[in-house]
C-alpha cells in the first residue's frame, strides 16, 4: 500500500519533532520532510511534492496563510492548518478554512498523554481524509457573501419569544457536519433569511476555544443572527445557536412554553459537542417541527438522531457526495432510511427556508 507523503511546515523544532513522532507512529503515512518557516515549505513542496502539506498559521519570514496562498494557487496539495489556541490563532485559522486549505487541527497544548493522543487521532484521520479526496474539491476557495452594510446594521438578536404548548410558533433546524465543515457551511448560513421562522442549532466539531471565533465569523457573514450557544440562552427564531466545543447542547423546556439552552460535559462521547445529543434533544422538544441537516464530516455521529427526527415526523435533508469532503455522516443517514433528500451543500439553505415556509 502507498503511503501517504506529508511535509510538515512549524517554525518551532520542538513542535515539528512532536508532530513527525506522531505521524511516525501512523499506518500509512510517511513524512517526506520539515521545514522552518512559509517559504522553506513553499520550497520545499514544490520540490518534494507531497501528498500533504501541515502548515503552522504563524511563523517567521513567510506566514502561513501567504504560503497557503502560494501552495494552493500552483495545485501542488491539500493544506491542513495547526494552529494555536489564541483568539489571533482561531480568525486566521477561519482565514485559512475561506482561502482554500482542508481543514484544521489545534496543537498540542502540552505534553500531558491524552492531549497529544485526542491531537494526533485527529491530524492522522484529516491528513488521510485530505489525501484521499480530489485536490479540486479540497482546495476550492470560497467567495464568503457579505451582506449590505445597512443590512449589518439594522441586524441585532431577535427579541426572546415563548413557544406555547402545541402552537406551531416557529420551528427548529439542526445541522450536524464535521470534517469539511468549516468552509462548506458558508453555502447554507449566509443563505438562510433573517426572518426564517426558525431556531437553528448547529454542531461542528471543533476543539476547545474555537466555536467563538467561528460563530463571530459566520454572523459577519450571514443576515441570519449567529452565536455560540451560551447556557440560559433563550431559544428565538431567527436565531442560529453554534455548540460550543467542550460541551453538548441541550435544550430545556419550561412549564410556561419557554425554551432555553443547556450546555454539559455528561454523558461522555467521541464528540462533546455531539451531534446525535443535540439532535435528539432538539427533536424531544420541537417534535414533528424539527428538520434535521447532516453535512460532511467523518464517521456516523447524526445518523441515529436523524431517525429520531423522522420518527417524530420532521423532515431531513443529506448532503449529497458531489459537495462532501467527506461522505461519510450523510452516507450512514442516508443507509438507515432516515433521510428525505439529499441535496449538494448549495441547495440545503433553499429547502431548509421552502421547509419551514409551507411544512411537509
Amino acid at each position: 500500500m502507498k503511503k501517504i507523503r506529508v511535509l510538515i511546515v512549524d517554525d518551532s523544532a520542538l513542535m515539528r519533532k512532536k508532530i513527525k513522532e506522531m505521524l511516525d507512529e501512523a499506518f500509512g503515512v510517511e513524512v517526506i520532510g520539515t521545514a522552518r518557516n512559509g517559504e522553506d515549505g513553499v520550497q520545499k513542496a514544490m520540490e518534494l511534492k507531497p501528498d500533504v502539506v501541515t502548515l503552522d498559521v504563524n511563523m517567521p519570514v513567510m506566514d502561513g496563510l501567504t504560503a497557503l496562498k502560494i501552495i494552493t494557487e500552483n495545485n501542488i496539495c491539500p493544506v491542513i492548518m495547526l494552529s494555536s489556541l489564541t483568539q489571533e490563532g482561531a480568525d486566521t485559522t477561519f482565514e485559512a478554512m475561506e482561502n482554500g486549505a482542508f481543514d484544521f487541527v489545534a496543537k498540542p497544548s502540552g505534553t500531558v498523554s491524552r492531549d497529544i493522543e485526542i491531537v494526533k487521532r485527529e491530524l492522522v484521520q484529516k491528513i488521510k481524509a485530505a489525501a484521499g479526496m480530489g485536490l479540486g474539491k479540497l482546495t476550492r476557495r470560497i467567495t464568503v457573501p457579505r451582506p449590505a452594510p445597512e443590512a449589518m446594521l439594522r441586524k441585532k438578536a431577535p427579541e426572546p419569544v415563548k413557544r406555547a404548548e402545541n402552537t406551531g410558533d416557529f420551528k427548529a433546524v439542526c445541522i450536524g457536519i464535521s470534517t469539511g465543515g468549516p468552509k462548506t457551511i458558508f453555502d447554507v448560513l449566509p443563505a438562510l433569511p433573517s426572518d426564517l421562522n426558525a431556531a437553528v442549532f448547529m454542531v461542528q466539531h471543533m476543539p476547545v476555544g474555537f466555536t467563538e471565533a467561528y460563530a463571530r465569523r459566520l454572523n459577519e457573514a450571514s443576515l441570519l443572527y449567529i452565536k455560540e450557544a451560551e447556557a440560559g440562552d433563550i431559544v428565538t427564531p431567527g436565531v442560529c445557536y453554534v455548540g460550543k466545543a467542550g460541551h453538548h447542547l441541550t435544550l430545556y423546556k419550561k412549564m410556561n412554553g419557554e425554551i432555553t439552552v443547556r450546555l454539559g460535559r455528561t454523558p461522555d462521547h467521541a464528540f462533546i459537542p455531539s451531534v446525535d445529543i443535540m439532535m435528539e434533544s432538539v427533536a424531544g422538544v420541537f417534535g414533528k417541527d424539527t428538520i434535521g441537516v447532516i453535512m460532511t464530516g467523518m464517521g456516523n455521529d447524526g445518523a441515529a438522531s436523524m431517525m429520531t427526527i423522522k420518527n417524530a415526523g420532521g423532515y431531513n435533508i443529506a448532503e449529497s457526495e458531489e459537495t462532501s469532503v467527506v461522505f461519510g455522516m450523510p452516507k450512514e443517514a442516508i443507509a438507515n432510511g432516515s433521510v428525505d433528500i439529499v441535496l449538494p451543500s448549495y441547495k440545503i439553505a433553499s429547502e431548509i427556508t421552502r421547509k419551514v415556509d409551507k411544512g411537509w
